[in-house]
């Protein structure tokens, strides 16, 4: 029997687009023989309609990224829960009246950025008992908070970079007050970015205190909480995870390398997205052998430390020093094919599409409810 897909995609996050390219992807490469799959695109207002699962109506056109229009019927999820071992029954509204779509057996919500990679859409899929790909609602949270990232971290002994955590009623009220703070404890210069943005959007390189307002200013149009963090000067590394069988290790990518040129001053959204400036990835990482083994060790633990599920990608900083320090974990990474996280595992012999069905058929075995 062929197993039933739902795509969900598009979202009301910064990284819209970004999001609908990845469906583009995932739509292109999925294998069809095998499975079934109905495309739910999200709108940015958070409206959910049945589109196209065409892989050319979601991909970059003129260096624009496509948009969830809103014009298809509106889809409608279960009045209540799914029992065990039932396929998911999804209605659509066509011309007033409420049709059926599709009995879906899994959901992969291809969502980046808040209302979606946040805990919320898994919340709402965790309310029917819906099985869906990726981390639960705790892990997906925590991760999407980088403030409460470095506290589980920190705490679990995983080095992270020095940060303060403002929110703006806060800046509001003692903008002096926190710069002074700043200045004391953090080196420049300073990332200014969003607690809970992700793909660098509303990040700011700081190497003046006199920058410090406009860039709290632009991270605070994406996120009324913000990190202002100590920079590291050293080097980016990537590495892909994967939850393994119960009771066994998470399987871990050997690390790949972003590395930018002189005319950027970081790797932002524009320059991982729209081919803005000198950008190499290389994978793997040209690094010791003992380095990349002590970075794969950090990604596993901080998997388990944080209670991810399904997959993610754990980015590090490897110091002038040689100290490793996690920067971001991403549960649901660019999965593009170009992407780092598939082009890291496509390096260790599992190709984009088997990764895919991987991914599927773990959400299809793990067990519904709390776990």
């Amino acid at each position: 029997m062929t197993t039933t897909i739902a795509l969900l995609f598009g979202g009301r996050s910064g990284e819209h687009g970004i999001s609908c390219v990845t469906a583009g992807g995932i739509l292109g490469a999925i294998d069809r023989s095998r499975y079934d799959v109905i495309a739910v695109g999200i709108t940015r207002d958070g409206r959910w309609v049945h589109v196209s699962d065409d892989p050319e109506a979601w991909t970059l056109v003129d260096g624009k990224a496509p948009e969830v229009s809103g014009t298809g019927p509106e889809v409608l999820l279960p009045p209540s829960a799914v029992g065990p071992g039932e396929k998911v029954a999804l209605r659509v509204i066509r011309e007033d009246r409420v049709e059926p779509l599709a009995e879906v057996d899994v959901v992969l919500p291809l969502l980046h950025g808040p209302y979606g990679e946040d805990g919320t859409v898994q919340g709402a899929l965790e309310l029917l008992d819906i099985p869906y790909v990726g981390s639960g609602v705790l892990a997906s949270a925590l991760c999407m908070d980088k403030g409460a990232t470095k506290a589980a971290l920190t705490r679990a002994g995983i080095p992270t970079a020095r940060a303060v955590t403002i929110d703006e009623d806060r800046w509001a009220r003692e903008a002096h007050h926190v710069t002074e703070t700043v200045a004391r404890t953090l080196e420049l210069p300073w990332f200014v970015k969003p607690a809970r943005a992700g793909s660098s959007l509303g990040v700011t390189k700081v190497s003046d205190p006199a920058q410090l307002e406009h860039a709290v200013k632009t991270a605070f149009a994406e996120d009324p909480r913000i990190l202002i963090e100590e920079g590291v000067s050293g080097r980016e590394v990537e590495c892909a995870v994967l939850q393994a069988a119960a009771g066994e290790e998470p399987r871990t990518t050997i690390p790949g390398e972003v590395r930018i040129g002189e005319d950027l001053d970081f790797y932002d959204y524009e320059s991982k997205y729209f081919g803005k400036g000198t950008v190499e990835i290389q994978v793997p990482a040209q690094l010791s052998d003992a380095v990349l083994e002590e970075i794969r060790d950090i990604a596993a633990r901080a998997f388990q430390v944080l209670r991810l599920e399904g997959l993610a990608r754990v980015d590090v900083f490897v110091a002038a020093d040689g100290a490793i320090l996690v920067n971001e974990v991403n549960t649901m990474p660019g999965f593009t094919p170009y992407s780092m996280f598939p082009v890291l595992w496509e390096n260790m012999g599992l190709e984009y599409s088997g990764l895919i069905t991987e991914l599927v058929e773990q959400a299809r075995t793990r067990r519904i409810g709390l776990r």
